[in-house]
This record gives C-alpha cells, structure tokens and sequence, in this order.
C-alpha cells in the first residue's frame, strides 16, 4: 500500500491552537507524501465532540485514531509507509 492510497482526517474546533500546530504538520505530510487529507470541526457533530471534545486536535488514519494533542510528524510519516 502506497502513501496515497490513505486518508488523514484531522479532527478539531475552531480557537484550538493545538489544532493550528496539527494542521501545519498533516499539510506538510499529506504534501510531501501527496495524501488526501479533510479536516472536520468536532462542534459541528455531537457525536464529534462527546467522542473527542477533550482529546483535539486528533489525527485519523483511515479513520483509525493515530494520534491526540499533539502530531508527531516522523509517526504520522511512517504510518502512511505501511
């Protein structure tokens, strides 16, 4: 499975300022990597923001969470290698 055959879903809220860091690290690797890549306001989905209100910003991998808080670029990279 190549880079480009996943999908990053970035997950957070508007004012997040931990979502604005997440955001530059998954458009750095969904660029370099050439990976589609959606983001999605937990607020604008009850069931978003009962699952992941304390967790933002989240990273999904194919819709499997990959990581919370804080996106740490080498893992996200080396999860779109498998």
């Amino acid at each position: 499975m190549s880079p480009q055959d996943h999908r990053i879903t970035l997950l957070g809220k508007p004012g997040c300022h931990l979502c604005d860091d997440a955001r530059a690290v998954v458009e750095r690797v969904a660029r370099d990597l050439s990976v589609e890549w959606e983001e999605r306001d937990i607020t604008a989905s009850p069931e978003d923001l009962a699952e992941y209100g304390e967790m933002i910003p989240v990273v999904l991998v194919d819709g499997v969470q990959h990581d919370y808080w804080r996106v740490n670029e080498t893992r996200l990279r080396a999860a779109l290698h498998v």
